[in-house]
C-alpha cells in the first residue's frame, strides 16, 4: 500500500518531464537517473531517515552526497555516492533526507524520488 496519497500535479510532472520516452524497466530507470543527475547540486548534507540492508547508515547519521555513481549502478534503485567515516561509497538515494536546500528544482528532484518510492512505483 502507498505510504502518501496520490498527487496529480507530481503524477503529470513525473510523466511528462521524467518517464515520457521511457518504455521499459531500464529506461525508466535510465531517465530518473538523469533526471537526478541535471537536478542535483553537489555536495550536500543529508541525513539518513531509515535504514537499509544495502547501507551501513543508521537512522539520524549525517553524510555528505558527492555525486551520482556510474548509471550502471542505478538500474534498480536511484543511488548518491556518499562520503561517510573516511570512506566513498553508494547508498539508495530515498534513505536520505537532504539539509538545508535552497535551490528549488533540486528539492522538487528529490520530493519527486522520494514520492515515487513512497508510492510504492518501480522501474
Amino acid at each position: 500500500m502507498p505510504r502518501v496519497e496520490r498527487d496529480q500535479e507530481r503524477e503529470n510532472r513525473i510523466a511528462l518531464a521524467v518517464t515520457v520516452d521511457a518504455r521499459d524497466e531500464i529506461e525508466r530507470a535510465m531517465a530518473w537517473f538523469v533526471y537526478l543527475d541535471t537536478s542535483l547540486r553537489f555536495p550536500f548534507r543529508a541525513r539518513c531517515i531509515e535504514e537499509r540492508g544495502a547501507s551501513p547508515l543508521q537512522v539520524g547519521e549525517e553524510v555528505e552526497a558527492i555525486g551520482m555513481p556510474p548509471e550502471i549502478d542505478s538500474t534498480c534503485d536511484m543511488l548518491v555516492q556518499i562520503r561517510w567515516h573516511d570512506r566513498t561509497f553508494a547508498v539508495p538515494l530515498a534513505q536520505l533526507e537532504a539539509l538545508d536546500i535552497q535551490d528549488k528544482d533540486m528539492r522538487q528532484a528529490l520530493d519527486d524520488w522520494r514520492y515515487w518510492v513512497s508510492r510504492g512505483y518501480v522501474f
